[in-house]
């Protein structure tokens, strides 16, 4: 990992933006992955996800960093592959453009459609997350267990069943669901608290609630809130926090013992 810069903002919040590379991990991040961690003091580390564009989403994930430090804990973020500055997949364009097109013409979206889309973004963006716990929870006041929060439900998802250091995920309902993340949803088994905006213009209301029911964990909320795509309200993430900061309390008093 490599930082590229270290600020302290003017409420204290230390800012690090770095560089995921592929050293020492053939499964990283060949072309570079920009990142962002912010800490103000030591804590359990939380991954915030977004739909990609890290400079562009960057005003909504500074406060919702700095609302999980107010709770307690780290914050970092990554991002996608084939978003912002990094290479574009020719395949994963071309899915969009066949997305978008039939969403204009009011038409259904079909399954192959999405899955040319999410499941290379997945398989892809995966292994750069671990890669980044790997650099990250070597840090001095970083620590585990690690919580997950929004992002592409698909990868969250993926996360939630194949990586052994989360212990509670947040997921935000809000992405296009390819048909294996429901049946990985089947074998996920840490405690997941669902986000749903109601009114959502962008994606399909019954697939996330599909998804929410084919969770396998044994405990699973879902937290559905009126209003669209982008207008999460406040309380909704703090009560996402709130979930987490529970589950991360348990799960580290109960590897400590």
């Amino acid at each position: 990992m490599d930082v590229t810069s270290d600020r302290t903002l003017d409420d204290g919040v230390r800012e690090r933006r770095f560089t995921l590379t592929a050293a020492g991990d053939p499964d990283g991040a060949p072309d570079g992955a920009p990142g962002i961690l912010w800490t103000s003091g030591p804590g359990p580390l939380v991954l915030l996800g977004h739909p990609g564009g890290l400079d562009r989403m960057y005003p909504r994930l500074l406060d919702r960093a700095r609302d999980a430090l107010a709770a307690g804990f780290t914050a970092a973020t990554l991002e996608l592959p084939g978003c912002g500055d990094r290479p574009r997949a020719p395949d994963a364009e071309a899915a969009r453009a066949d997305l978008r097109r039939a969403i204009l013409a009011g038409e259904k979206v079909l399954d192959e459609t999405v899955d040319r889309l999410v499941l290379p973004l997945v398989d892809a963006a995966v292994p750069e997350h671990r890669a980044a716990l790997d650099v990250l929870l070597t840090l001095p006041g970083l620590h585990g267990p690690v919580g997950l929060a929004g992002g592409n439900i698909a990868i969250g998802v993926r996360m939630a069943v194949v990586e052994p250091r989360l212990a509670a995920a947040v997921l935000f309902a809000g992405s296009r669901i390819p048909r294996r993340a429901l049946a990985e949803a089947r074998t996920v088994a840490v405690p997941v608290h669902v986000l749903l905006q109601w009114d959502d213009e962008d994606n399909d209301r019954q697939e996330a609630l599909d998804l929410f029911d084919a969770l396998g964990s044994a405990e699973k909320t879902l937290h559905a809130t009126t209003g669209g795509h982008t207008g999460v309200p406040r309380f909704a993430g703090r009560a996402a926090n709130d979930f987490l900061a529970r589950h991360l309390i348990r799960a580290s008093v109960g590897r400590a013992r």
